[in-house]
């Protein structure tokens, strides 16, 4: 039986799941990165047949508040507020600014406005791949630090007060509804990756509660929230000490939680370690909605020259897979997010069809196009759809 075929729909009379995404292709390299991207989603999902993709393209961005002065439309908040996930590519360009000199970034106000309070960045080695740190361990590295999206510096990131040219203050907020959320959801991701490793689960509160009063707030409902887990190790970790650790011995980490300022740096921070922000995905995780899009920015230096790395744009795909399996309940999905895991991991190993950030001299439309023959060879050689996919 040849790959590719709808075996679910062809022989078995079922009507493949369809899921809708809204798209949000981005500025700088963000449609070069995001078009094979979505090639590759079609690919699996032909491969799969249990599932499709109806996907929905929006407005947003930089390029898009130059045209038009609105650099998120509500129609567009609207679709991504209806959709089942959201992919949104890489966003702002450094030329293009509001009149109070800061950038576009309608992919934060999105974060706002669908009350995504969880970003989820992995920090990930695969076995095998090159990394600034020299030792051995390095391969083990795998954990995912958890990033409140909704409050702390950011909160209130519109009503910084600049007082003459003497001073400028800005407030950071902390609340227990959305700090209680936040710290669940962390315990129960380490609670899958407890499961999916098969090790003790483990979560570590970034803060700097030895000093600010609202960080040992912060710290308090942690270990409230910890009480409800009790099969999950639950320890702290001042967020300068934890920097200093993430380079020192990375491999003993599973789940770091902390607040959105931190997490911003510390995500950074862990791109480093894997070598490149062109490996790093992410998500930003709410109730009722997720939005999934690469670390890196819009590198409008190499825009339109093809050149552009699409694993992170990948690799956030994958992450929207697993994630929709889990809301759905989709074992297909969850096999497929594994498999297109899996095929970066060996373009990645392999060096092969890598572009010019990771050593490589293939374009971005070469490097997506290896991505996806290794997903072919892996979905050949495994048992796939229902114990039947090839």
């Amino acid at each position: 039986m040849q790959i590719g075929k709808n075996i679910l729909e062809s022989e078995l009379g079922q009507i493949p799941k369809v899921y809708a995404i809204t798209v949000f292709d981005g500025d700088g390299i963000g449609p070069e990165i995001m078009t094979p991207t979505l090639d590759l989603l079609q690919r699996v999902a032909s491969l799969f047949g249990s599932f499709s993709f109806e996907f929905k393209h929006v407005p947003a961005g930089a390029g898009h508040f130059r045209d038009t002065g609105e650099a998120l439309p509500k129609t567009s908040i609207d679709a991504a507020r209806a959709a089942d996930a959201v992919l949104l590519s890489a966003m702002g360009l450094p030329s293009i600014r509001k009149p109070d000199g800061t950038e576009i970034t309608p992919q934060i106000e999105l974060r706002f406005e669908l009350d995504l309070y969880a970003g989820v960045r992995p920090v990930r080695v695969y076995s095998g791949q090159s990394t600034p740190l020299a030792d051995p361990r390095a391969d083990q590295i795998d954990f995912v630090l958890i990033r409140e999206s909704t409050e702390g510096l950011f909160a209130h990131m519109h009503e910084g007060q600049i007082h003459g040219d003497e001073e400028a203050t800005e407030t950071l907020r902390i609340t227990r509804p959305v700090s209680e959320k936040l710290f669940d959801f962390a315990f129960r991701l380490a609670q899958q990756r407890a499961i999916k490793f098969d090790r003790t689960a483990r979560v570590t509160c970034v803060d700097k509660a030895n000093v600010f009063r609202a960080f040992w707030f912060f710290r308090s409902i942690f270990m409230e929230r910890a009480k409800a887990f009790p099969e999950v190790e639950a320890d702290t970790a001042y967020v300068d000490a934890l920097a200093m650790w993430m380079v020192q011995k990375p491999w003993e980490f599973d789940v770091l939680v902390t607040e959105n300022m931190f997490g911003d740096i510390l995500s950074d921070l862990g791109a480093g370690i894997m070598g490149t922000l062109g490996l790093a995905p992410s998500a930003d995780i709410g109730d009722d909605a997720a939005v999934f899009q690469p670390c890196h920015g819009s590198a409008p230096d190499i825009a339109g020259k093809g050149i552009a790395n699409p694993l992170a744009m990948i690799l956030s795909a994958a992450m929207m897979l697993e994630w929709l399996a889990v809301e759905h309940d989709d074992q297909d999905l969850a096999k497929a997010a594994r498999i297109v895991d899996d095929a970066v991991g060996q373009n990645v190993v392999a060096q092969r069809h890598l572009t010019g950030d990771l050593g490589g001299t293939a374009n971005t439309i070469e490097c997506a196009a290896s991505v996806i023959a290794n997903i072919e060879k892996l979905v050949a050689s495994s048992i796939g759809v229902s114990d039947k996919v090839v």
